[in-house]
């Protein structure tokens, strides 16, 4: 794997980007749906360091975009044209496969609810497939 090859800017800016889309998902889009279903006060979602927590999150966003970036140089022909599909393709269907079916396989355990799923793995899906589009189109 050559590191050198990366696009370091595009990895933050994925990281941003699904950071953003999560700002909007859990609260604009799905919040109070997701606060219901894991019986979430505002109080309780307002006790601890959020400084730390959102920090954390963004943390771990961009990781994840460089490890898909890593998947990404490895698999598309950098004289492609089709960067940014390619990029898509690779985001959602390692969102899919392996994180929303996890994701899947923890709920179930959990007995977490079908609806739950469709929140928290929908969102990781929807974000690396930006991820991916972001990053195959900077390749």
């Amino acid at each position: 794997m050559d590191f050198l090859n990366i696009n370091y800017l595009s990895v933050l800016v994925a990281g941003v980007a699904a950071f953003a889309l999560g700002s909007l998902w859990y609260s604009v889009f799905f919040g109070k749906a997701w606060q219901k279903l894991l019986n979430f006060t505002d109080e309780h979602l307002q006790k601890g360091n959020m400084a730390v927590v959102m920090l954390s999150s963004l943390v771990l966003m961009v990781v994840v975009a460089f490890g898909l970036a890593m998947l990404i140089q490895g698999h598309t022909n950098p004289n492609s044209e089709a960067g940014a599909i390619s990029g898509l393709y690779h985001g959602l269907i390692t969102g899919f496969v392996f994180v929303g079916m996890s994701v899947g396989i923890n709920y179930l355990y959990q007995r977490r609810s079908f609806k739950l799923w469709l929140i928290d793995a929908g969102y990781q899906i929807l974000f690396m497939g930006i991820q991916g589009l972001i990053l195959g189109a900077w390749h």
